[in-house]
């Protein structure tokens, strides 16, 4: 777990420290399981194809790319959900439904099955992140909330650290134990963690500063006084004006291309590395970690820095390039081992770090239900880049026997969010009517 600030007890600094671990570390852990219910279809897919030989490339893109169907349909009302309900019951009722549905990949025989399943999961966690994005408003002032998004995404490269040679371990190890493949041991195996936190989360999980017992009532007023100071800056929204606000619908652009970056890159890069000669599913598993390993301090370098100077846009455009230059250098020397890992590790990093830098600029918006909804409204849109940009590539890798040509558009999407960033959103972040 990444180092959490704290400072002398009684200081404001000293506050925030003492929420940040006792929720943070909760959220992180629980982010690691969805993510990893998530994408360990990638390692799956090492071994599934030649069991469920109708699974082609293109099968596998488009249906790893539908979950966020099942996300985009139902992401707005979960959130709106989550406000009303309280987040300790909707994020465990989350976590639950979307373990029980990720261990039932086990029974996967044909496309139809693996499409349906993985729209099925969609469903199910659709609203975990965007309502862990809302829930740390509940807590941390614009200001602090870099910092705060980038310790909870770290989960992200977490996963990628731990779950990636855990994957290729499950792969390798328990093919065939009590009768099941290695790639269904890795969906049963890893979907239990989902199931059990989700039990767990509504006592460990506070709904927001005053149904926190673990806060005295002079920490509860200096939370609540620093974010009423905030709230005067925003407005609620009519949701039908919401959706359709150009500013919002910005961001979803910018998050869209990100999101392509990392379903483009992440749903693949077990493959790509297999690709470079490397044929054993453990040693794949271990260079998965590697560029994942990078990403993770990026993320929190770029978060702080950004925090620090208050300044977002170029932070996330130099990120996303970088991403884009990452992925290019990979293609190009995608038979070297060597340099393709150097490519890959440079892209992640830049795809990573932009997720920390994004959030703050919407969230510092919206207040109430228009952040709940605005939120999960930016991304689901944002997120149909996560059910584009694997099928692109596995289209064009099936058409062409090679993986590039797709990560070739990957990393233009990169740049064009890099460049949407610099060239449409202003130094000071408001929506009209919304902000002052």
């Amino acid at each position: 777990m990444p180092t959490l600030p704290t400072t002398a007890r009684g200081s404001e600094a000293g506050v925030y420290g003492k929420v940040a671990w006792r929720i943070i570390p909760l959220l992180f852990v629980c982010y690691i399981a969805a993510y990893l219910d998530r994408v360990n279809v990638s390692f799956a897919k090492l071994q599934m194809q030649t069991d469920v030989p109708a699974i082609s490339d293109t099968v596998f893109g488009l249906g790893t790319g539908i979950f966020f169907l099942g996300y985009f349909v139902f992401e707005v009302p979960s959130n709106i959900l989550l406000e009303k309900l309280g987040a300790r019951l909707w994020i465990a009722r989350i976590m639950i439904t979307w373990g029980i549905i990720s261990t039932t990949m086990i029974f996967v025989n044909s496309p139809w099955a693996f499409y349906g399943l993985r729209l099925l999961l969609g469903f199910a966690e659709a609203g975990f992140f965007p309502g862990v994005i809302l829930y740390l408003t509940y807590w941390f002032p614009s200001r602090r909330r870099g910092e705060m998004v980038a310790l909870f995404m770290m989960a992200i490269a977490l996963t990628g650290v731990v779950g990636a040679p855990l994957s290729g371990w499950i792969l390798h190890q328990f093919s065939g134990a009590t009768g099941l493949k290695g790639w269904q041991m890795l969906f049963l195996v890893e979907g239990i963690p989902s199931i059990t936190l989700g039990i767990f989360v509504p006592w460990l999980l506070a709904d927001g500063v005053r149904s926190a017992n673990w806060l005295n009532e002079e920490e509860k007023q200096l939370l609540e006084q620093n974010l009423q100071a905030e709230e005067v800056r925003k407005d609620q929204l009519p949701l039908a004006e919401l959706f359709f606000n150009p500013h919002l619908i910005l961001f979803a652009a910018i998050y869209f291309c990100s999101t392509m970056g990392l379903y483009g890159t992440g749903f693949w890069i077990p493959q790509l590395i297999k690709n470079t000669g490397i044929q054993d599913s453990l040693e794949v598993g271990l260079l998965t970690a590697i560029p994942y390993s990078f990403g993770a301090i990026a993320m929190l370098v770029l978060g702080r820095s950004s925090d620090r100077s208050g300044e977002r846009r170029r932070h996330f455009a130099l990120a996303s390039f970088l991403g884009a230059t990452g992925i290019v250098i990979s293609n190009l020397f995608r038979q070297n081992t060597l340099v393709a890992m150097i490519g890959l590790t440079l892209a992640t990093m830049g795809i990573l770090a932009t997720f920390p830098l994004f959030w703050p600029m919407p969230t510092e918006m919206l207040a109430g239900t228009s952040a709940a909804a605005g939120i999960a409204w930016v991304n689901s849109l944002g997120n149909l880049g996560g059910f584009l940009a694997p099928f692109i590539v596995g289209w064009f890798t099936d058409l062409t026997k090679r993986s590039d040509y797709g990560l070739y558009i990957i990393a233009g999407a990169l740049v064009l969010g890099s460049l949407l960033v610099l060239g449409f959103v202003p130094r000071k972040t408001v929506i009209s009517g919304v902000g002052h």
